[in-house]
Protein backbone atom coordinates (compact mmCIF):
# COMPACT_ATOMS: atom_id res chain seq x y z
CA UNK A 1 0.00 0.00 0.00
CA UNK A 2 1.35 3.11 -0.94
CA UNK A 3 0.66 6.00 1.06
CA UNK A 4 -0.78 9.50 -0.53
CA UNK A 5 1.41 12.40 -1.02
CA UNK A 6 0.79 15.36 0.92
CA UNK A 7 1.91 19.15 0.13
CA UNK A 8 1.60 21.89 2.25
CA UNK A 9 1.72 25.48 0.95
CA UNK A 10 3.87 27.02 3.76
CA UNK A 11 4.91 30.23 5.21
CA UNK A 12 7.60 29.75 7.90
CA UNK A 13 6.77 33.12 9.56
CA UNK A 14 3.07 31.98 10.42
CA UNK A 15 2.81 30.19 13.32
CA UNK A 16 -0.56 27.97 12.01
CA UNK A 17 1.26 26.79 9.43
CA UNK A 18 4.51 25.83 11.68
CA UNK A 19 1.85 24.12 13.80
CA UNK A 20 0.16 22.46 10.88
CA UNK A 21 3.52 21.35 9.34
CA UNK A 22 4.40 19.96 12.96
CA UNK A 23 1.57 17.73 13.33
CA UNK A 24 2.19 16.63 9.66
CA UNK A 25 5.87 15.24 10.85
CA UNK A 26 4.41 14.04 14.57
CA UNK A 27 2.38 11.60 12.64
CA UNK A 28 5.46 10.43 10.19
CA UNK A 29 4.73 12.57 7.02
CA UNK A 30 6.85 14.74 5.65
CA UNK A 31 5.09 16.74 2.83
CA UNK A 32 6.36 18.63 -0.10
CA UNK A 33 6.49 22.30 0.94
CA UNK A 34 5.98 25.05 -1.35
CA UNK A 35 6.77 28.31 -0.05
CA UNK A 36 3.91 29.75 -1.82
CA UNK A 37 5.07 33.49 -1.06
CA UNK A 38 8.16 32.95 -2.90
CA UNK A 39 6.78 30.77 -5.72
CA UNK A 40 3.69 32.56 -6.37
CA UNK A 41 0.61 29.76 -7.41
CA UNK A 42 -1.04 30.37 -10.87
CA UNK A 43 -4.63 31.09 -11.25
CA UNK A 44 -5.22 27.43 -12.56
CA UNK A 45 -3.28 26.42 -9.27
CA UNK A 46 -5.52 27.88 -7.41
CA UNK A 47 -8.45 26.99 -8.73
CA UNK A 48 -7.43 23.30 -8.34
CA UNK A 49 -6.76 23.75 -4.76
CA UNK A 50 -10.44 25.84 -4.41
CA UNK A 51 -11.96 22.78 -5.67
CA UNK A 52 -9.99 20.37 -3.15
CA UNK A 53 -11.15 22.41 -0.19
CA UNK A 54 -14.80 22.95 -1.59
CA UNK A 55 -14.15 26.61 -0.81
CA UNK A 56 -15.55 29.89 -2.89
CA UNK A 57 -12.73 32.32 -4.06
CA UNK A 58 -13.42 34.58 -1.05
CA UNK A 59 -13.26 31.21 1.25
CA UNK A 60 -9.68 31.82 0.32
CA UNK A 61 -8.69 35.44 0.92
CA UNK A 62 -7.04 37.11 4.05
CA UNK A 63 -9.12 40.05 5.00
CA UNK A 64 -7.14 41.20 7.62
CA UNK A 65 -4.08 42.23 5.09
CA UNK A 66 -3.81 45.73 4.11
CA UNK A 67 -3.18 44.65 -0.01
CA UNK A 68 -7.07 43.06 0.83
CA UNK A 69 -8.77 46.34 2.20
CA UNK A 70 -7.14 48.08 -0.48
CA UNK A 71 -7.39 46.30 -3.54
CA UNK A 72 -9.98 44.10 -3.28
CA UNK A 73 -13.13 44.97 -0.28
CA UNK A 74 -13.58 48.68 -1.47
CA UNK A 75 -14.14 47.38 -4.80
CA UNK A 76 -16.87 44.68 -6.72
CA UNK A 77 -14.60 41.99 -7.94
CA UNK A 78 -15.10 39.26 -10.08
CA UNK A 79 -13.06 35.84 -8.69
CA UNK A 80 -11.28 36.24 -11.60
CA UNK A 81 -10.12 39.57 -10.82
CA UNK A 82 -9.92 38.00 -7.21
CA UNK A 83 -7.57 35.27 -8.15
CA UNK A 84 -5.34 37.31 -10.80
CA UNK A 85 -4.81 39.86 -7.53
CA UNK A 86 -3.88 36.32 -5.66
CA UNK A 87 -1.49 35.61 -7.96
CA UNK A 88 0.13 39.08 -7.88
CA UNK A 89 -0.39 39.21 -4.24
CA UNK A 90 -0.09 36.58 -2.80
CA UNK A 91 0.00 36.83 0.96
CA UNK A 92 -4.31 37.27 0.57
CA UNK A 93 -4.12 33.36 0.03
CA UNK A 94 -5.04 32.05 3.43
CA UNK A 95 -2.51 29.71 4.58
CA UNK A 96 -1.34 27.07 5.20
CA UNK A 97 -3.23 25.01 3.22
CA UNK A 98 -2.34 21.05 3.05
CA UNK A 99 -3.67 19.13 -0.02
CA UNK A 100 -3.39 14.80 -0.84
CA UNK A 101 -4.93 13.29 -3.84
CA UNK A 102 -8.11 15.02 -4.39
CA UNK A 103 -8.53 16.40 -0.92
CA UNK A 104 -7.03 19.57 0.97
CA UNK A 105 -7.46 21.71 4.24
CA UNK A 106 -6.48 24.83 5.52
CA UNK A 107 -5.03 24.16 9.15
CA UNK A 108 -6.90 27.01 10.75
CA UNK A 109 -6.99 25.58 13.51
CA UNK A 110 -3.80 23.72 11.94
CA UNK A 111 -5.77 19.96 14.10
CA UNK A 112 -7.84 20.33 11.09
CA UNK A 113 -4.66 18.71 8.81
CA UNK A 114 -5.73 15.52 10.90
CA UNK A 115 -9.33 15.19 8.88
CA UNK A 116 -6.47 14.43 5.84
CA UNK A 117 -4.45 11.63 8.01
CA UNK A 118 -7.09 9.47 9.28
Amino acid sequence: MTLPKYTIFHNPKCSKSRQTLEILKNNGITPEIILYLDNPLSVSEINAILMKLKFQVSDLLRKGESIYKEKIKPFELTDQDVLNLMVKHPKLIERPIVVSGKRAVLGRPPENVLSLIH
